[in-house]
């Protein structure tokens, strides 16, 4: 009887498997939060998130009440400092460097973090906003988010120490006290109410985002999916019309997914330990 595969062999059969699946194909990639955990940003769903079971906050929930925003610009102000100090991982890079290699046609992704854009990924498709900029939803001008932080700490001084523990999307968990006498700024032209230029669950993704996600998919002959549970329908929809199309699918995640079993290959390991090896190995490796 031959000896029992160790893991090291599995993950030169997952490797070898991965890197035919890139052969001769355009590859447009999904990526969820999974890409982004390896540069501490914890996700809702992953093995991290299963900490984080606060329900995130609604679309109508914060538009219909200031107590709702109170509370989710409180932990805001705690949790971006994590956010903005995050840098692209192993995973981030290799995708860039495949992009640049054309082995990458483009990135489709669910996170609003930029750490793609940072790692160097020039077509990329942000399907869910970005948490960069804070939109006036009155008179529609945006402001940096980092300016919109200058103004959270001023009129908020207990935000710069507070020692609360961050979660998913650059949110965080100060404490009820702190919500409670917390002032939310207005926009600065108009007195409106801000908002992270992000789409709040139960809100619906501008349909020229959609339109142009769509576009880039069909551009492809293969779609990766890395680093995405496809719990979301708005991620998940790329994969199932894959399926009907019969194009080609590969996961690399950590966990399970919603479409695992549609997946011509699937390799259950973190993308900064498995994408960088699929990197044309003539170039120069990148710290």
């Amino acid at each position: 009887m031959p000896p029992a595969p160790t893991v090291h062999d599995r993950l030169l059969y997952d490797l070898s498997q991965l890197r035919s699946f890139f052969t001769d194909r355009s590859v447009v990639v999904l990526s969820g939060a999974g890409c982004s955990t390896e540069s501490g940003i914890p996700d809702y769903r992953g093995l991290e998130g299963r900490h984080h079971r606060r329900r995130p906050m609604s679309y109508q929930e914060f538009m219909g009440s200031s107590s709702a925003r109170a509370r989710y610009w409180s932990r805001s102000a705690v949790g971006w400092s994590r956010v903005s100090r995050a840098r692209p991982n192993a995973g981030h890079r290799a995708l860039a460097d495949l992009e640049r290699e054309g082995r990458v046609g483009a990135v489709i992704t669910q996170n609003v973090d930029g750490l793609h854009q940072a790692a160097g990924s020039r077509a990329v498709l942000e399907l869910h906003g970005s948490l960069s900029g804070v939109r006036c939803m009155e008179c529609g001008s945006v402001e940096p988010r980092g300016a919109l932080q200058q103004r959270l700490e001023a009129a908020n001084p207990m935000v710069v120490d507070s020692p609360a523990r961050v979660a998913p999307d650059g949110d965080a968990d100060p404490g009820r006290s702190m919500e409670s006498g917390f002032r939310v700024p207005a926009c600065e032209i108009c007195g409106g109410i801000l908002k992270p230029d992000v789409v709040f669950f139960g809100e619906t993704v501008p349909r020229e985002r959609v339109a142009r996600s769509w576009q880039l998919y069909e551009e492809a002959d293969a779609l990766l999916v890395a680093g995405s549970s496809l719990a979301v329908f708005s991620g998940r929809r790329f994969v199932l019309r894959a399926a009907q199309e019969e194009k080609p699918v590969a996961i690399v995640n950590l966990g399970a997914t919603r479409c695992d079993e549609v997946a011509e290959v699937k390799i259950q390991r973190r993308l900064g330990e498995v994408l960088p090896r699929l990197v044309s190995t003539s170039k120069s490796p990148r710290g």
